[in-house]
C-alpha cells in the first residue's frame, strides 16, 4: 500500500535478518537507508550484516557513518571495536582498544565493554591491562561463566595464582552445567585431569554451536559418495598455515601425500604471514584456498562445492578455530586431527585420530566420535626441521655446570602443584636450575616471586627468549632433562626436545591432553620416562639428575634412536594415515556408520 513506509520496511528488514534471510534483509535496510541516509538504526543492522557477511572493511565504514549521526551510541563504538578484532591486525586492534575506551567513557559500568577491551589487550600482548579489564568486567556480572573463564586464563598466562583454586572450581563446575554461553573447551582442557568434565563441557558447547549456526542444530544434506576409483579429495581445514607449531609438525605430511591416490586441498583462514613456512605449505598442496574474509556458510559451501570427500579439521576448539565452518557439515567425512586434545562432544565430527596410548580403546566412551587408532603414536613430524648449532651454556645465561631442568611449555600450562614439585626437585639437587621461556614478563616476575615463597632462590629460574624455530632447537642440547607439564602435557615442545637430543620426563594421566608426552615416548622407544603419578614423576626426576650414568645412558639411547623411532619416521606416519582415510571412506561408501579404526 505504501512501498515507502520506513517502519514497515525497517521491521520487514529484522524479520528478514532474524529468519536467516540476509541478502533480503541487507535489501531493506539499503532501501530504507536511500529513502534516509541518516538513520543510524538501519545502518547498524547493516553493519551487523556486512559483518557477518566477512566484509569487514564495509562493516567499519557504514558505523563510523552511523557515529557520525549518533557518536554517542555505546553499541556502535561496542561494533566497530569488535570488527577490529575480526580484522586481527596491530592497527585494527589498536583502533579496536580505542572503540571499547570510548564507550567505557559513555558507560563506564558497561561490562560487555571492559571484557572486550580485555580480550584485545590479551591479544596484543599487554597482559597486565587484559587482566584489569576481565576483572573489571567480572566485578560488575559476577556469575557471567565467559568473563570467569578469560580471567582466569589471563591469570594463568602470567603465572598469577591468587585466584587459582576459586576460578578453577567455578570453571569445572560451569562445564557440567548447561550454561548460556557454555564454556569454551579449550579452556578446560589445561586445569582439568577428568575425561568427563571435558566430555560434558564439549557436549555443551557443540550442542550451542550447532543451533547457532543452523538454527534447529539439524545439518545439511551432504554430499552422496563419489564413483570408485577416483582419487579421494581429501581437505584440511586450519587457521595455522602459517609460523605456528601445526605447521612445523605437518608440512612433511602433506608434502609426502600420495597424488596418484589422494588429492590434497588447504582451507586457510589464518593470516598470511609471508614466512617460509608459509611459502613451503602453499607448495605442498594440489590446492591452496583462503576462506579468511568468509564467513563460516560461505566456507562450508566453497568446501562443500570443491567436492571434498574428508575433511580434516586440525584446530578443534582452540584458539583463533572456526569449528561454525564443519557444524555445518560441508563434507560427508569429517574428522578431528592434531589441533584439539580431545573430544569435541559434535555430532558433526566423525572421527578422531589418536593412538592406543593417547586414546586407549578402553576409553572411547570418553569420545563422541569414532577413534582412529594409529600404530604408533597419532603425532606427525617434520624430518626437515633445522636444528642450529648449540651454543656454550654461557651463551644461554646458563651456568657452566649443575644439572638443567628444562621446561618450554607455554606458561598457562604451568600449574601450582606442578611448580611446587619441581621447586622440591630442584631443593634436592643443589646446583641445579629451571629453565624456562620467558612467554612474557609477568609471567617471569611471578614465577620467581613464586620460587622464593617456596625457599627457593628466584636467581635459579633462568628465563631463555622466544628465538626462531633452528635456534630454539639447538639450544635445547644444553640442557639434561625437560620436566613436562600436568595435565596439560608438552606436545610440539615434546617432539622438538626429543628431536633435538634432550630426554623427557611425563605424567601421564587419564585425559588425551596429559598422555601426548607419553604417547611420543613410547613411539621414540623410551617407555621408562612415562610416570603414572607426580610422586613417581618426582622420584624419578631427582633420581635422573642424581645418577649421572643413567642420565648419560638415556641421552645415548634417544640419540641412537632418532634415525630410526617410528616417532619421526614421517612416509611410514603418511602410509598409516592414507590408510585410515581409505578405511574411513570405505565406511562411508557402504553406507555404515562410523566405526572404531585400529591399523
Amino acid at each position: 500500500m505504501r512501498p515507502d513506509y520506513l517502519p514497515a520496511l525497517y521491521n520487514l528488514g529484522l524479520v528478514l535478518h532474524e529468519s536467516g534471510r540476509f541478502d533480503e534483509a541487507e535489501a531493506c535496510f539499503r532501501r530504507l537507508l536511500a529513502l534516509d541516509p541518516a538513520d543510524v538504526d538501519s545502518l547498524f543492522h547493516l553493519g551487523a550484516l556486512c559483518q557477518r557477511n566477512g566484509r569487514t572493511a564495509e562493516a567499519a565504514e557504514t558505523y563510523r557513518v552511523a557515529l557520525r549521526h549518533a557518536p554517542e551510541n555505546v553499541h556502535l563504538w561496542m561494533r566497530l571495536g569488535e570488527v577490529g578484532i575480526a580484522q586481527f591486525s596491530e592497527r585494527s586492534l589498536r583502533d579496536a582498544a580505542d572503540c571499547f575506551r570510548r564507550a567505557l567513557r559513555l558507560q563506564p559500568d558497561f561490562a560487555d565493554a571492559h571484557f572486550n577491551l580485555g580480550y584485545v589487550r590479551s591479544l596484543d600482548g599487554r597482559h597486565d591491562e587484559a587482566l584489569a579489564g576481565f576483572q573489571a568486567a567480572l566485578r560488575l556480572r559476577p556469575d557471567m561463566v565467559a568473563f570467569q573463564s578469560s580471567l582466569l586464563g589471563e591469570m594463568q598466562r602470567i603465572c598469577d595464582w591468587s585466584r587459582f583454586d576459586e576460578l578453577c572450581a567455578l570453571q569445572r563446575r560451569s562445564s557440567l552445567e548447561r550454561s548460556e554461553p557454555p564454556v569454551y573447551p579449550f579452556s578446560l582442557i589445561s586445569i582439568s585431569p577428568a575425561p568427563a568434565e571435558q566430555l560434558a563441557c564439549a557436549k555443551n558447547f557443540a550442542r550451542s554451536l550447532s543451533v547457532r549456526v543452523t538454527g534447529d542444530g539439524a545439518h545439511p544434506r551432504v554430499r552422496s559418495a563419489q564413483s570408485a576409483g577416483k582419487r579421494r579429495r581429501i581437505g584440511y581445514l586450519s587457521a595455522e598455515f602459517h609460523e605456528h607449531a601445526t605447521a612445523y609438525l605437518t608440512a612433511e605430511l602433506f608434502e609426502l601425500h600420495d597424488r596418484s591416490r589422494f588429492e590434497i586441498v588447504a582451507y586457510s583462514y589464518g593470516p598470511d604471514d609471508r614466512s617460509a613456512i608459509r611459502a613451503r605449505l602453499r607448495r605442498s598442496f594440489d590446492r591452496f584456498v583462503d576462506l579468511r574474509l568468509l564467513p563460516p556458510e560461505q566456507s562450508a559451501a566453497v568446501i562443500h562445492s570443491d567436492g571434498v570427500e574428508i575433511l580434516v579439521d586440525l584446530k578443534g576448539f582452540t584458539v583463533h578455530a572456526r569449528p561454525e565452518i564443519a557444524a555445518l557439515r560441508p563434507a560427508p567425512v569429517q574428522v578431528s586431527y592434531l589441533g584439539y586434545p580431545g573430544t569435541m562432544g559434535a555430532d558433526y565430527i566423525d572421527y578422531l585420530v589418536g593412538d592406543r596410548f593417547v586414546t586407549p580403546v578402553e576409553r572411547a566412551g570418553e569420545y563422541t566420535e569414532k577413534l582412529v587408532l594409529m600404530p604408533d603414536s597419532y603425532q606427525v613430524n617434520d624430518r626437515r626441521r633445522p636444528v642450529a648449532e648449540t651454543p656454550a651454556r654461557a651463551a644461554l645465561g646458563l651456568p657452566e655446570s649443575g644439572f638443567v631442568f628444562c621446561c618450554f611449555n607455554q606458561a598457562y600450562k604451568i600449574l601450582p602443584e606442578v611448580f611446587s614439585l619441581w621447586m622440591r626437585m630442584l631443593d634436592a639437587v643443589p646446583g641445579s636450575v629451571l629453565w624456562l621461556l620467558e612467554w612474557n614478563p609477568w609471567a617471569a616476575q611471578n614465577l620467581r616471586r613464586e620460587a622464593a615463597a617456596r625457599n627457593i632462590d628466584p636467581a635459579r629460574l633462568i628465563l631463555a627468549p622466544l628465538l626462531p624455530l633452528p635456534e630454539h632447537l639447538g639450544r635445547l642440547a644444553v640442557a639434561d632433562l625437560f620436566l613436562d607439564t600436568f595435565p596439560y602435557n608438552a606436545h610440539t615442545t615434546a617432539s622438538d626436545a626429543l628431536w633435538a637430543g634432550l630426554p623427557l620426563l611425563t605424567c601421564a594421566g587419564e585425559t588425551f591432553a596429559s598422555r601426548v608426552a607419553g604417547s611420543l615416548l613410547k613411539a621414540v622407544g623410551m617407555p621408562e620416562l612415562i610416570t603414572h603419578t607426580l610422586a613417581d614423576y618426582e622420584a624419578l626426576g631427582v633420581r635422573l639428575a642424581r645418577a649421572p650414568r643413567e642420565h648419560a645412558g638415556l641421552r645415548n639411547r634417544l640419540s641412537r634412536n632418532r634415525a630410526s623411532a617410528p616417532l619421526f619416521d614421517t612416509p611410514r606416519f603418511t602410509r598409516h594415515l592414507e590408510a585410515a582415510y581409505e578405511k574411513m571412506w570405505e565406511i562411508h561408501r557402504a553406507g555404515s556408520a562410523p566405526r572404531l579404526i585400529e591399523l
